[in-house]
């Protein structure tokens, strides 16, 4: 790469750096960000992409790109580093290895917390409930995790119940209960909604549960036994009998659930494996010396990033070596991932990772964190554990994809598509979904690189058709999709441009036959769009699965795919995913409208409380709708004036 294909605008900034630590960002000359790298020394770093011939590598791919440059001057290199990740995290540029942003790691809360000797403002105070919990704590409630699923928590929920009988019903329904409800009956909870527990025992139990989620087990059953002794002193042998039982159940419960009684309490074990230009992370969790099971996550960009990564440090091994790679993902990984989440004090790691980014952690969060590369005893069966998770979930996910390239490769030799870049071959398909008529909703689901791509979904409200006329709904969904990608086209004389919302997809698949197809082809015509992209999916005869045949706007005889066509397995695919979106998106509308969801707090003077009361009288807004003005009007809150106004709105 050479000095003529940048700006010299560009190579003057470049000439101008400091040599001090700090992030530097690319961009090519649409704006678009290509990659966010850290430096000891941003001079030194960046003069190297633009100084050193690349030729056809990954990396001279990217330099080629490069249109701007952004840089920012931090203090040290930890501050880089953070910083970096944080960029990465956000703005996931081209040539960086991303990880998506999952969902928020469930916790199990025990909420309203009472005193130690059982005191509290409420009943939910005096008795705390256990909960499945996603999202922000507090400092109200006491949460323990993160866990690795939603299994984790219930199955951690029903050990607790099985030893320590805490309550898990909802706070209405506790205060509301009027005998014990069928947990009592099998022993899975004590019934404090009935007062069968005094609060003062039930604080104990609950102390118990949380000795137990900090793994402090040894301690407990040490508690335990000396509470039964005392209790059988005292003669109070029924007391004594029940702590006998919680003995019993904790012991089986620790053999059956081979929690350990090692030093380590909270610990993540991480694993990577790296194959044909995939990658996994596979993430364990040990909680309260419990191991709560792993998760795999899968990076994107690996190749063009570990391109770029390797010619940035010509000290590591060459290009392909699995072993660095392997390094590289994981630290991406632990740099990404524990941005938002609580990093435990012990991290048992498969590959080495630099002293830099431990400190950095260490630096974030305040607690000193060790990382342990070559880990022995327990710790060493943690890892082979988690080692062996990684491989299979990569083994699996290759033949996945290998199943899915070849359904995409299928298709596209069906359709004469370019099968030099299937990646890139993109599928929108639409369907129609209503009830008689009633709130008619259409979907646009989207296919690229070899999957669904859910995060591209759209739902349309379809409204001013007459109802049931699936043709017009059809009509009315294009033209809304398609109208501003017409438009762009018109801007940039006939050429595709823009992001992919922009530009027309490969394939416009319509679930319906010959109608559909020529009510689609004449939204494009009129639009000026090329026709040939619409693809109909006509049912067979008996409207049988397997028997389905491609229809085409553009003239072309009909397709039988065959029953067992990969091609016809990924339309398949595509369709009823359309078909369960728009269907799903049909029974919200619908539920909304027949019970009113939605209009209570529409109405003036019903604020979040006025409203919650209402509910909690009535049992929800089919009890609002059915209550008379003077039902209403005996809610606190709600005079006549507005008991009338609500009984009108909801007519």
């Amino acid at each position: 790469m050479t000095h003529a294909a940048h700006s010299d605008e560009l190579l003057a900034q470049v000439a101008a750096l400091p040599p001090l630590p700090g992030v530097y960002r690319y961009f090519d000359d649409a704006g678009t960000l290509l990659y966010v790298g850290k430096a000891r020394n941003l001079k030194k770093r960046v003069t190297s992409y633009f100084t050193k011939q690349h030729g056809g590598t990954r990396i001279g791919h990217m330099v080629g790109k490069i249109a701007r440059l952004e840089t920012t001057v931090v203090r040290s290199e930890a501050e880089a580093l953070l910083l970096e990740n944080n960029l990465i995290k956000s703005l996931q540029p081209r040539y960086n290895i991303l990880f998506r942003d999952d969902k928020s790691y469930p916790y199990l809360k025990i909420t309203g917390v009472a005193a130690k000797d059982g005191t509290g403002d409420a009943p939910g105070q005096r008795y705390p409930r256990m909960a499945y919990y996603r999202g922000s704590t507090d400092k109200r409630h006491r949460y323990f995790g993160p866990y690795p699923g939603a299994w984790a928590v219930k199955e951690t929920i029903q050990l607790l119940q099985k030893v320590f009988r805490l309550r898990t019903c909802e706070d209405t329904v506790f205060a509301n209960r009027t005998r014990p409800c069928l947990l009592y009956q099998i022993k899975r909870c004590s019934a404090p909604c009935v007062n069968l527990i005094s609060p003062e025992a039930y604080s104990v139990d609950v102390a118990s549960a949380e000795a137990l989620l900090r793994g402090e087990t040894q301690e407990l059953l040490a508690q335990l036994e000396a509470r039964m002794l005392e209790h059988s002193q005292e003669l109070a042998f029924e007391q004594a009998a029940e702590v006998r039982n919680q003995i019993t159940a904790l012991s089986r419960v620790l053999h059956q659930q081979a929690i350990e009684t090692v030093s380590d309490k909270d610990v993540d074990i991480l694993a990577v494996r790296v194959q044909g230009g995939r990658a996994c992370v596979n993430l364990a969790m040990v909680r309260g010396g419990r191991h709560l099971g792993d998760r795999g996550y899968f990076p994107v960009h690996v190749e063009d990033a570990a391109g770029v990564y390797h010619a940035e440090e010509e000290a590591t091994a060459a290009q392909g070596d699995e072993h660095n790679v392997a390094a590289q993902v994981l630290e991406a990984f632990i740099a990404q991932h524990y941005l938002g989440v609580p990093v435990p004090p012990t991290l048992i790691l498969s590959e080495p990772v630099s002293p830099e980014l431990v400190a950095a952690l260490s630096q974030q969060t305040g607690v000193r964190i060790t990382a342990v590369q070559q880990p022995r005893e327990q710790r060493r069966a943690w890892l082979d554990m988690a080692q062996r998770g990684a491989e299979l979930q990569l083994a699996r996910l290759l033949a996945e994809e290998g199943s899915q390239q070849a359904r995409t490769r299928a298709l596209a030799e069906v359709l004469d598509l370019d099968v030099d870049h299937l990646d890139e071959i993109t599928i929108e398909c639409f369907d129609i979904s209503h009830t008689a008529g009633e709130a008619t909703q259409a979907s646009c689901v989207v296919f690229h690189h070899h999957k669904m791509q859910n995060s591209e979904y759209r739902r349309y409200k379809i409204e001013g058709i007459t109802p049931g006329d699936d043709y017009a709904a059809m009509r009315q969904v294009l033209t809304r999709r398609y109208s501003h990608v017409a438009e762009a086209q018109r801007e940039a004389g006939g050429a595709e441009v823009g992001s992919r919302q922009q530009r027309l997809p490969d394939v416009v698949l319509v679930d319906g036959g010959k109608g559909q197809v020529s009510m689609a082809r004449e939204v494009f015509t009129q639009l000026g769009l090329d026709v040939s992209r619409i693809v109909g999916v006509e049912k067979g005869e008996g409207r049988k699965v397997g028997l389905e045949e491609l229809v085409f706007a553009d003239g072309r005889s009909k397709i039988f795919l065959g029953r067992d066509s990969a091609a016809l397995m990924l339309v398949a695919q595509i369709r009823d995913e359309a078909h369960r979106f728009a269907i799903t998106g049909m029974r919200a509308a619908r539920a909304k409208v027949r019970v009113g969801g939605g209009r209570l707090e529409e109405i003036p003077g019903v604020g979040p409380k006025r409203r919650a009361r209402l509910l909690q009288r009535f049992g929800g807004v089919r009890g609002v709708q059915d209550a008379s003005v003077q039902d209403l009007m005996s809610v606190e809150g709600i005079s006549q004036t507005l008991a009338e106004e609500i009984y009108r709105a909801l007519r």
